[in-house]
């Protein structure tokens, strides 16, 4: 006991306020109003981006016209807000639900990052650690090669490779791994990502004739979203949102070892399940209706943990805001640096994750944030 306790003591905040008692008193106060403002600040952000978004398209609508559009649709508020059918149709029905659903992609990309990073103590962990990408990819590319009969039935077989491929990695890994779970379920992830990868690769060669559309899903897309999407992932968030946010305290806890956090009354295994668990139903829920967008789960989570600081309790709830407005973002540059072609989204993020990439390789202090 006394060669673990001083690793306690000195590890976290949060664990010390805990072993302390009446000294720490005065913590949760302190740490509420560090927590509140990274939150308000990720919420302005947010907020800024969404406008911009429904603000952006090839339409030349002003914001007055836009808002006037948004105010026509709020329940019971009936105005005459002198707005045409068209130009209600272009805000509400193709504007607003790419930016609901780009929102709610980035939020559950950016928490699945910060989760995985969490619990697997890896500052390069992303959503598609476990072979989530690989599993989507799969199932996407066997419908799409079907026929077009079954191109409507993508997003389920998506989110059922996803899950498939994290069930089985997860399976495998805690087999496997005597006493090193997470290293074993990491390297299951790797194996599992590589066996899916070469199968969708033969698949793509057998069916040459629909490469352009598997290619087209893969590099990620919001140019399709409707309303109907935007119902379908809504619940997935809120599930996935919950399980993370209900566990952040839990991560910080973590942070110290999966030992001293037994001793500290935390069943390590069990939160890990439940982690995994949440940020897997987000992030194939998120790559069933836009396709592989990647570096979202790195880039957001480490923004976070620079300016914010690297308690979960900050980093959990401040990614998926910040996810949410990076993802609206992006959008926007893909719909406008070559307008009036869109780029694939997933090509804006690479280019921008690709170096942030290099930087968090080098960067001690990320290093130090996990």
């Amino acid at each position: 006991m006394s060669t673990t306790t001083p690793r306690v003591e000195t590890a976290t905040p949060e664990v010390r306020s805990r072993r302390h008692g009446e000294r720490g008193v005065a913590r949760p106060v302190l740490a509420s109003r560090r927590t509140r403002r990274p939150v308000v600040i990720a919420l302005a952000v947010l907020a800024g981006a969404l406008i911009a978004g429904v603000s952006t398209g090839p339409a030349d609508l002003s914001l007055g016209v836009v808002a006037r559009a948004l105010l026509a649709h709020v329940p019971f508020l009936h105005l005459h807000t002198g707005v045409t059918q068209v130009q209600s149709d272009i805000v509400w029905q193709v504007r607003m639900p790419r930016v609901v659903l780009g929102a709610l992609v980035g939020a559950m990309l950016a928490g699945g990052g910060a989760a995985y990073q969490g619990v697997f103590r890896n500052p390069l962990a992303d959503p598609y650690l476990l072979g989530v990408a690989a599993g989507a990819g799969l199932g996407a590319t066997v419908v799409i090669v079907a026929g077009p009969g079954m191109h409507q039935l993508v997003p389920l077989a998506a989110f059922v490779g996803a899950a498939g491929a994290v069930v089985i990695t997860y399976t495998l890994g805690a087999r496997t791994s005597r006493g090193r779970a997470t290293v074993g379920i990491v390297l299951a992830g790797v194996a599992v990502a590589a066996f899916l990868t070469a199968v969708q690769t033969y698949v793509q060669q057998q069916h040459t004739q629909d490469l352009q559309e598997v290619y087209t899903w893969i590099l990620g897309r919001l140019t399709t979203a409707t309303w109907s999407d935007v119902a379908v992932v809504i619940p997935y968030a809120a599930v996935s949102a919950t399980i993370l946010l209900a566990h952040r305290r839990h991560l910080d806890v973590l942070r110290v070892g999966e030992d001293e956090a037994t001793t500290l009354g935390i069943h390590a295994p069990r939160v890990r399940l439940l982690v995994v668990i949440g940020a897997t139903i987000g992030t194939a829920a998120a790559v069933a209706f836009t396709g592989l967008i990647g570096f979202v789960g790195i880039i957001v989570p480490h923004i976070v943990r620079l300016t914010a600081g690297s308690s979960y309790r900050v980093v959990l709830p401040v990614s998926l805001i910040g996810g949410a407005a990076f993802l609206v973002l992006a959008d926007i540059a893909a719909r406008t640096v070559q307008a009036p072609t869109e780029i694939p989204i997933g090509i804006v993020t690479a280019f921008i994750g690709a170096p942030f990439f290099l930087f968090v390789l080098q960067s001690r202090r990320a290093q130090r944030g996990v």
